[in-house]
């Protein structure tokens, strides 16, 4: 045992566990491995430390440049030292012998200190030229031998090594003054190294500018110094007289006093007049071309500006001039803004009209163009990206491949995230599927979103989109001016210039006396009292801002109040104890006391008594005492004048403070005051339950929940199809369905998820189920399986395959069963060869659709605000040619509304998506809006925040009268908060564009002070006086619908002359000639109606029959006439309510608690009578 153990051997020092933890055994396998051996030679450190280190490199450029430099100074000593009493004894042998004495130009005086100097210098520069010649030898010796720079240092530095072997040499002339050429190359080189040192590029054309100034130098230089020497043995001039003789001869001025005498000078300016001549020109067209492209370029925003002063950067990849006036108009129309500069970041040239707006001193000296990108850190320097106040990015909606053009915005945003992170972004996206890449951004707009969201509510909330644009966008409400001559003009005008401000309760005095109150006493004596309307609140301790939160919602120190009105309250003048005048009260033509409203920044705290004459209201606030009056707390309406009854319905007042708050009895899965279960159209079919719900499938990420109606179960893909029958469905057109409501109708070019937000907002939670439009999707391509899977699960959404340039397409998807049909522009169609031809698809599309179905609502998207001027285009409507001129002057002035006043704009009837760029320009300054327009057009959706919906005023509702009353109306029953009227009005043209027309008919008729009492339709233009509700449907002149009607049947033309020419010849000396005329005129009229109307109402019916359609639902011949519609934001309180006018109401939550006040008080005298103000029937469309 004792031999085997001495046999066994220990373990290698690699195996011992010892040895494995403290690594001894690691050290026996490890081989060192050097790396770029090369480098360590000699040759390569001395490369490294020359050449290719940066700062080493730069440090050797700036040696050699002071050591040229140096060089030149000494020789300019040794000319000064040189003795002139030799050269005066040459001077005056020379006139003698005419001979020139080389002795002089080859010798000088150069004393040994001197010289020892220049030898040092010349050794130094010498040994500097031959070790860089050597170091970057690559096998061609001759291209280093034979450059410029190194044939100078032989020439001005070999001589003086030369005279340390050769001291008779001394005093040889050497042209020292050469290596102010190497001292050139040497700067030149120099600012290279300096480029790379500092990872810093100055601009190119400060490089030229400093490579031109020394050329011109070194010329001159040479040139003095040459020609000194050389008249050493001529006129003896000395540095002086050479400079002087230079700066004459190259100004091209030769005044003749000094000039060379001897040839070899002479030569020599000739020579350097031609060097001049030739170098030169090639260094200033270098530095025009380097300014050329700056201007293109722009140049660069300097750090010092960037320090001193407030500038945003505007990042776009195409800039249009309509795009440039839209930003500088809105951004700049705020007086806090008025200091700041904008900077615009293009990687285009600027085109020509964009040059010409910037040229404009308003402009000039605010906006900076620079042609780069923001990918590039070199270019967002330039700009001055991380001291910017904020950077807007705007996508290209012009691009034909909108996923590219957001892919471009998105990256973008990462550039400037990641240049400058505490830069604001300001982020507009086309498509919301690429919203969740930018959720960094501090504001983002989504183009889809907004424009579908809008034009939804546009069907049930006619002109939201008006409505939305009116709010942001900046106006004084000066549009028009004094050429407003219509008085709807003016009314719109100045409600237009409404906007939505912010401002601290405590700090308010608009809001600060009603802290404790309840939001709609707040809301309600906040307009009787300043006419600023309360929209909404946010909490200190909370982002989230809350619309109309409701009457349990009490107003606190710190909330932040959301007002409407003309101008922020800090713009405003306050007038205490001041009243209307008696002569603000008048009665207009139909006999209705009115007042005359002069305008919101001028309401006084006035009595309401004096606002609204006949009517008495007295509301106590919460001490009791008011000043608007001390009668009863309840609204008693007098007699009405002239009959004896006295008006029983009243208006409770707003409490303070709510009685009671019942719990919520909302039931999420149905509404108990509906049916639970819709039955078909047919008997014996399945029932369809609906409940309230959140979409279960959402096409893109990032879309807001929303509460909204939905299928208990989703329906298969093939019963989505409306003119296609399934073993589901057997019906194939919108008749079959039966449906009670009307369709609404969206024309798109495919199913986009954008889409999705039309549906959303119209079915949503608050609607109720009797008011809901079944939605037709009429698109040009089959839709995608994500996109059926989002829209099965809602009721009443169906989809056909068509276009809307094909009549049987329209007929197919139940055009005339439709009340409303949205237009959508196509994005193929937005890049056209001419700009602003790219609605002409559509605009001619929709005409037809004018013509064809003229009871139909059409609602259209255009590409570009200005070609609002085709919607429903008529060629001699003087009215319209007169809005044209207005719109003309209103461009003329800058104004940010140039196509407020156009008929289709005002009516909501067309709509562009630009108009929403303004939304994201006024986040700037109102961070909230964008939060705020979200919330009034349903994509978000904030527990505790009301929503927009509209009501609609009957002839039941005419006895509140005004619509201050109708506030208090409001606010004391169903606290809802009203912002706005939708008015329609029967157009009547002014007397002498009436007289115009009926002057260009064909038959000579006078109807001035003339009345036709026995037909009972008569023309709207012969009429005297018209209602102003009036909804008559006559033509305006026989001239201007001649024009407009151009398919007249030859039968009908004869039947018309011959009944012209009987009525000429019956009629003369006839007493009642004038009633003659115009009744055979007004019946040429109507037959000419009739022409037009009738062929196209056969076409309809004839297409109809030939697809297997019923036709019994079709009428053609209705006429919406000479109407206009137009928004009132905001109206005074003693504006006078009128029939069939819409209200815009802010409701609130339905899932929030509710008050009970009305409920615990007596119903008042109208109510018994079972008049109701009821919300849930009457006040959605």
């Amino acid at each position: 045992m004792v031999e085997l153990e001495k046999e066994v051997l220990p373990l290698p020092p690699r195996y011992r566990f010892r040895d494995l933890l403290l690594g001894d055994w690691q050290t026996d396998d490890r081989v060192q491995v050097e790396f770029y051996v090369n480098e360590n030679t000699f040759k390569e450190r001395l490369k490294l430390f020359f050449i290719k280190n940066q700062r080493s490199s730069l440090r050797v450029r700036l040696f050699n440049f002071f050591l040229k430099v140096l060089s030149c100074l000494l020789y300019i000593v040794r000319v000064l030292l040189d003795d002139p009493r030799e050269e005066r004894f040459c001077c005056i042998n020379m006139s003698a012998y005419k001979d020139i004495l080389w002795s002089l130009i080859i010798w000088v005086n150069r004393p040994l200190p001197l010289w020892a100097l220049q030898v040092l210098v010349a050794f130094i520069g010498f040994s500097e030229t031959m070790l860089l010649v050597y170091l970057s030898y690559k096998g061609n010796v001759w291209e280093q031998v034979l450059r410029i720079p190194f044939i100078l240092e032989m020439i001005s530095a070999v001589p003086f090594v030369i005279t340390v072997i050769l001291p008779s040499l001394r005093n040889l002339f050497i042209p020292v003054f050469l290596n102010c050429w190497l001292a050139k190359h040497a700067l030149e080189n120099m600012i290279n190294d300096l480029h790379r040192a500092i990872q810093r590029t100055h601009s190119a054309m400060f490089n030229q500018v400093l490579i031109l100034i020394s050329t011109l130098l070194c010329l001159i230089f040479t040139c003095i110094c040459g020609i000194q020497h050389l008249e050493r043995a001529g006129n003896n001039l000395t540095l002086f007289d050479s400079l002087y003789f230079c700066v004459v001869t190259f100004s091209t001025v030769g005044f003749g006093d000094v000039t060379p005498q001897i040839w070899p000078s002479q030569l020599l300016v000739v020579i350097m007049i031609c060097v001049a001549l030739i170098v030169l020109p090639i260094q200033f067209e270098q530095l025009v071309f380097l300014w050329m492209e700056r201007q293109k370029s722009g140049g660069n925003y300097s750090r010092y500006r960037a320090q001193t002063e407030k500038h945003v950067v505007l990042c776009v990849s195409c800039l249009k001039i309509d795009l440039l006036m839209d930003f500088l108009n809105e951004f700049f129309a705020h007086p806090r803004l008025q200091d700041y500069y904008v900077v615009i970041l293009c990687p285009a040239e600027m085109d020509i009209q964009v040059r010409r707006v910037l040229h404009i001193p308003l402009w000039a000296q605010r906006v900076i163009y620079l042609q780069g990108s923001a990918l590039k850190d070199q270019d967002l320097m330039r700009a001055k990206m991380d001291d910017a106040e904020a950077c807007f990015i705007l996508s290209n909606r012009f691009e034909v491949d909108r996923f590219a053009a957001d892919h471009q915005t998105i990256l973008r945003a990462w550039a400037v995230k990641d240049f400058a992170p505490n830069c604001p972004l300001y982020v507009q996206i086309l498509k919301p599927e690429n919203k969740f890449h930018i959720k960094f951004a501090d504001h983002v707009v989504c183009e889809e979103e907004f424009k579908y969201a809008m034009l939804a509510l546009n069907c049930v909330c006619p002109a939201t989109s008006t409505l939305i644009t009116l709010l942001i966008h900046s106006s004084r409400g000066q549009e028009g001016g004094a050429s407003s001559v219509d008085q709807w003009q003016r009314t719109y005008r100045r409600c237009a210039a409404n906007e939505v401000h912010h401002i601290r309760l405590e700090e308010s005095k608009f809001f600060g006396e009603y802290q404790g109150k309840s939001f709609t006493f707040a809301s309600f004596h906040a307009h009787k009292k300043y006419g600023v309307c309360l929209i909404g609140v946010r909490r200190m301790d909370t982002a989230n801002i809350l619309l109309n939160p409701g009457p349990c919602h009490i107003m606190g120190a710190s909330d932040t109040c959301f007002y409407i009105n003309i101008s922020k309250e800090e713009n405003s003048a306050f007038v205490r104890g001041h009243r209307e005048p008696v002569r603000g009260t008048g009665v207009d033509s139909r006999g209705i006391p009115q007042t005359v409203y002069h305008g919101l920044t001028r309401l006084p705290v006035h009595s309401i008594i004096a606002s609204m004459g006949t009517v008495a209201i007295d509301l106590q606030d919460s001490s009791d005492s008011s000043p608007e009056g001390t009668g009863p707390s309840e609204l008693a309406l007098p007699a009405v004048s002239g009959s004896g009854e006295e008006r029983k319905h009243s208006i409770a007042p707003v409490l303070e403070v709510v009685d009671r708050v019942d719990s919520p009895t909302f039931d999420l899965l149905g509404d108990q005051s509906e049916d639970e279960v819709t039955q078909g159209p047919e008997e014996g079919t399945m029932p369809v339950e609906w409940v309230k719900g959140y979409p279960l499938n959402s096409p893109y990420i990032g879309s807001s929940p929303a509460l909204c109606h939905l299928l208990q179960e989703k329906r298969p893909f093939c019963c989505l199809r409306l003119d296609k029958a399934c073993h589901h469905m057997p019906y194939e057109d919108a008749r079959s369905y039966g449906f009670k409501n009307k369709l609404i109708i969206v024309s798109a070019e495919s199913a986009g998820n954008g889409l999705y937000n039309f549906i959303v907002p119209l079915r949503a939670y608050y609607r109720p189920r009797k008011e809901l439009n079944p939605i037709v999707l009429l698109l040009e391509n089959f839709p995608e399986v994500d996109f059926l899977e989002a829209i099965c699960w809602f009721p009443m959404v169906f989809y056909t395959v068509g276009s809307i340039d094909n009549l049987d397409s329209l007929l197919r998807c139940g055009v005339t069963f439709a009340d409303t049909m949205v237009v959508v522009d196509k994005e193929s169609s937005m890049i056209a060869e001419e700009d602003y031809m790219a609605d002409a698809k559509t605009i001619v599309n929709v005409q037809t659709l004018f013509r064809l179905f003229p009871a139909l609502s059409i609602i259209t998207e255009l590409t570009h605000p200005a070609n609002m001027r085709f919607m429903q285009f008529k060629v001699k409507d003087h009215y319209s040619l007169a809005l044209s001129k207005l719109e003309k002057k209103e461009r003329e002035r800058g104004s940010n509304l140039v196509f407020m006043f156009r008929l289709p704009f005002a009516a909501g009837k067309v709509f562009s998506v630009s108009m929403l760029d303004t939304l994201l320009y006024q986040s700037f300054v109102k961070d909230y809006m964008i939060s705020i327009t979200r919330l009034l057009l349903g994509l978000d959706s904030m527990p505790g925040s009301g929503f927009l919906c509209a009501m609609k005023i009957t002839e039941e509702d005419l006895w509140i009268r005004t619509y201050g009353r109708l506030y208090q109306k409001l606010c004391s029953s169903t606290g809802d908060i009203p912002i706005g009227i939708y008015r329609t009005e029967a157009h009547k043209p002014p007397v002498s564009e009436v007289h115009g027309c009926l002057s260009q008919s064909q038959v000579s008729i006078t109807v001035e002070g003339y009345e036709d009492t026995r037909e009972p339709r008569e023309p709207l233009l012969c009429r005297s006086g018209v209602h102003r509700n009036s909804t008559s449907s006559e033509p305006p002149s026989s001239s201007s619908q001649a024009m407009d009607h151009p398919l007249l049947r030859r039968k009908s033309m004869q039947w018309a002359r011959r009944l012209s020419r009987k009525g000429g010849r019956g009629s003369s000396g006839a007493k009642g000639v004038g009633s003659a005329a115009e009744h055979i005129s007004q019946q040429r009229l109507s037959l000419f109606r009739r022409s037009e109307r009738q062929e196209l109402n056969a076409l309809v019916r004839m297409r109809m029959k030939h697809l297997g359609l019923s036709s019994s639902g079709f009428n053609g011949m209705t006429d919406q006439g000479n109407r206009l519609s137009y928004i009132l934001i905001n109206p005074s309180p003693d504006t006078r309510l009128e029939l069939h006018d819409v209200v815009y109401l802010i409701r609130p939550d339905l899932l929030s608690p509710v008050s009970n006040q009305a409920s615990g008080r007596k119903p008042s005298a109208g109510q018994a009578e079972g008049h109701r103000f009821d919300t849930q029937d009457s006040t959605h469309l």
